[in-house]
């Protein structure tokens, strides 16, 4: 298990500085490489820039009243979140849909059922993990 992540690419893990203007407001967000890719095929997928999407989500953030003083954890999570859904089958990277279009609602009860069952199989005093 240990060999996919300590023989990936270590640019992965390094850090990048990016500086951009928020609302007028000149910021910067330091991420490991592997968000900022992450972020740079989000906002292909929806023809952003990634100064824009990032712009676009600290935005909506705010006008949905959450707190944002660690945005750039928000940010990994945004990134974690989109991989878990194409993990899980709910989007798929060739999709050409933008991800303003896609069933959001739908996907998040999914989403909940889906962690609710988790959670209980977890918890389930039958449950018996395989180990190899």
């Amino acid at each position: 298990m240990c060999q996919l992540f300590i023989n990936a690419d270590s640019k992965l893990w390094s850090y990048r500085t990016k500086s951009l203007r928020i609302d007028g407001v000149v910021t910067s967000i330091r991420l490991e490489e592997f968000f900022w890719d992450t972020l740079e095929e989000i906002s292909f997928r929806d023809q952003m820039t990634v100064n824009q999407m990032i712009t676009k989500l600290y935005l909506e953030s705010l006008d949905a009243d959450h707190d944002i003083s660690n945005f750039t954890s928000f940010l990994r999570v945004c990134c974690s979140r989109y991989l878990s859904l194409i993990a899980d089958g709910k989007l798929t990277r060739e999709d050409e849909l933008p991800l303003g279009e896609v069933n959001a609602q739908n996907i998040l009860e999914q989403e909940q059922l889906r962690s609710r069952q988790r959670k209980a199989l977890f918890s389930s005093p039958n449950y018996k993990p395989s180990i190899n």
